[in-house]
């Protein structure tokens, strides 16, 4: 009988400027101290751990977790590209579910280097290789990053098709300045305007400004997942629960459409995301609040339509109507997002869940979603995977 997976521990560490972090093991350990203390147990009680990041060695899980204790439970290190955090959450959740363990740790950790994200081992072929190669063929912005080119090509897409102003991706930067204002934890609290945004630094003509994309940064987050009965024995909290959860990858599709926006995982988190509403059986309009992977503002405008929060093309109307945010039909990424809060890729998805999991305690403060009872977790990372979670607050 399958169990369900309570949120009983979360935590994340303020994530910083790439040369500003402590070593990444320290970042974990720090991220694993905290969501055990937010669960009320030692490590001891740990029974397996899933532990994501990118850029490293192997097993850089196990030494961030020997930081924490050494009770040689199973360590399984996990690399998702920038979905990394969420799928170490949703390995967690399959055994909790499954019952092959009761109590299980998920952790993400990333030391980033500044600039542009690169490839590492050049001696190889790359696992971007028909990515790249369709991108060169159909994004233009020549000379750029290629994460620029990719999520920049498709906002550039959904411009021409449905007539989308650039002013529109202005606007969800500048939301996100102003939820993040209200948040501890994220890196850029400063409010800026949709006219700041617009002025700064041009990255692609028409396209994409500085402002619009995400900030490479270090971090740590963590999640304890455990069954109800584990909870009630430990005195766990057991309020937030997992309530469907889904992992697509790629179908011919992505490359198949010659579309920046199919193959920027469009496709991947509409089929998640139908996935989970139909395992839960909700719909996008029962949504409360919304963490979603906004790497560039062009991507969580996208991510609007593929979460089936307006109709294709509708994105632009939605955000004007100022349904992405509070008073609106569901307040988006409250912590600010990656454009604010910043993105150490292994830590991202776990990040997001302990915003949820806050909001859904109503221990948010000041970004705080009134009544918030459904919260959906979106985090995507190409390669490709995208993750799906959504989590629910147990009635009283």
């Amino acid at each position: 009988m399958k169990q369900t997976a309570c949120v009983a521990g979360v935590a994340m560490i303020p994530f910083t400027k790439p040369g500003a972090s402590a070593p990444y093991h320290e970042m974990g350990a720090a991220a694993i101290r905290l969501a055990l203390a937010d669960a009320g147990i030692g490590y001891a009680s740990v029974q397996q751990v899933y532990a994501g990041y990118v850029y490293g060695d192997s097993t850089c899980g196990q030494r961030a977790v020997y930081e924490v204790g050494m009770s040689g439970v199973p360590v399984l290190n996990v690399n998702n590209n920038c979905s990394t955090g969420s799928s170490a959450l949703f390995l967690a959740r399959q055994a909790i579910e499954s019952g092959a363990a009761e109590c299980v740790l998920a952790v993400g950790f990333e030391q980033m280097r500044p600039g542009a994200l690169e490839t590492h081992w050049n001696d190889r072929p790359s696992s971007f290789g028909r990515f790249d190669d369709l991108c060169e063929q159909i994004a233009g912005g020549e000379g750029l990053p290629l994460a620029l080119r990719y999520f920049g090509g498709a906002g550039a897409e959904h411009m021409q098709r449905y007539g989308t102003p650039m002013e529109s991706f202005a606007k969800i930067r500048a939301k996100a300045s102003r939820h993040a204002a209200h948040n501890p934890m994220a890196l850029l609290r400063k409010v800026v305007s949709t006219d700041e945004v617009m002025q700064a630094p041009v990255l692609w003509p028409g396209v994409m400004t500085r402002l619009m994309a995400c900030p490479p940064t270090c971090g740590g987050a963590a999640a304890i997942l455990m069954s109800e009965a584990f909870a009630r024995k430990h005195g766990a909290r057991s309020d937030v629960r997992i309530l469907a959860q889904a992992m697509t990858t790629d179908r011919p599709a992505t490359f198949d459409t010659r579309s920046m926006i199919d193959l920027v995982g469009y496709r991947m988190g509409a089929e998640a995301a139908a996935m989970v509403y139909e395992q839960a059986g909700v719909g996008p309009d029962d949504i409360d609040v919304c963490e979603l992977h906004d790497c560039f503002a062009h991507n969580e405008l996208i991510t609007y339509e593929s979460l089936g929060f307006c109709p294709p093309g509708g994105a632009a109307q939605f955000i004007d109507d100022g349904d992405n945010t509070y008073g609106g039909k569901v307040v988006t990424n409250p912590s600010g997002g990656l454009l604010s809060k910043g993105h150490p890729l292994g830590a991202t998805g776990l990040a997001q869940c302990y915003e949820l999991t806050q909001q859904l305690r109503g221990r948010a403060d000041a970004r705080q979603v009134g009544g918030a009872r459904l919260a959906l977790q979106h985090n995507l990372g190409l390669g490709g995977a995208a993750v799906v979670t959504l989590y629910g607050k147990e009635a009283r």
